[in-house]
């Protein structure tokens, strides 16, 4: 599918373009607004992003980021207020003008046992593999990009996934990441339902690029589905190490953070 030209985005963006204010703006951040980087901690949204996430809040109902970061992670990489954050899957949320995010308590209280899980099987071979474990609270996650030898690590990580599963945790696939989680509902479908209930919004845009980014595309066809939503407009950015599905299920395919760009500039110029 080619990049879209003007005159498509603006067809295509319409529903929002028309009643902004009934309209929220929702996205993924790492590979859809932050290009991915080899090391998580190394990520940053460019400037010119950030400024158009600003202008957009402005103008839209809501304007979020959605993200596998805790929130705190989310709003320091994206550097905007006003806008809402959804962080670890939907697990945290953080509305605009609060100083505190809300987090399920039910999640909550998993997270001794993920933890103890992830220190039982931190051993020298995952070091030496340089597999890196990141800690978000309820939710630990494996990344392996950039690894001396990303298929031997990977294939780590794997055992690993299997040892979660058969200790009664869930795990979740990314772009090579392994999070290990606990055993609940726990996708970004949920942050997308919660923040289009909560702004009264009619009309909703969601971007992304991974495999968790299609719990929010299939949020959006219920919420269409149930008259909660009039339009949805699903946003796929293509990459080779994005899941097909992505492109396959989009309304709209653009080519990385720049073409996700151009779709914001698009939403803030009207």
């Amino acid at each position: 599918m080619p990049a879209p030209t003007a005159e498509n985005l603006a067809e295509v963006l319409k529903p929002l373009l028309d009643a902004p204010r009934r309209g929220g703006v929702f996205c993924d951040i790492d590979g859809t607004l932050a290009p991915i980087v080899e090391r998580a901690d190394d990520a940053k949204v460019p400037e010119a992003t950030a400024r158009l996430l600003a202008s957009l809040a402005r103008r839209y109902g809501c304007v979020a980021c959605i993200s596998g970061r805790s929130v705190a992670e989310a709003r320091r990489l994206v550097g905007v207020g006003g806008i809402a954050y959804a962080g670890m899957h939907g697990i945290e949320m953080l509305w605009p003008g609060a100083t505190k995010p809300e987090m399920s308590q039910e999640v909550l209280g998993w997270a001794d046992r993920v933890r103890g899980f992830v220190r039982a099987n931190d051993t020298r071979e995952l070091r030496t593999l340089r597999v890196r474990i990141e800690d978000k609270g309820p939710i630990w996650a494996y990344h392996w990009r950039g690894a001396p030898d990303e298929n031997a690590a990977q294939a780590r990580v794997r055992e690993l996934a299997e040892a979660a599963e058969q200790d009664g945790f869930h795990v979740h696939w990314g772009r090579k990441v392994l999070e290990v989680r606990p055993p609940l509902p726990i996708d970004k479908g949920q942050a997308v339902r919660k923040l289009a209930d909560h702004a009264s919004v009619r009309s909703v845009l969601f971007g992304g690029d991974d495999v968790t980014d299609l719990d929010a595309f299939a949020a959006l066809d219920d919420l269409v589905a149930d008259g909660r939503l009039d339009t949805a407009v699903r946003v796929g950015l293509r990459s080779d190490e994005g899941p097909a599905e992505i492109v396959d299920q989009a309304d709209l395919v653009v080519d990385g953070v720049d073409g996700f760009r151009t779709v914001l500039r698009t939403l803030a110029e009207g």
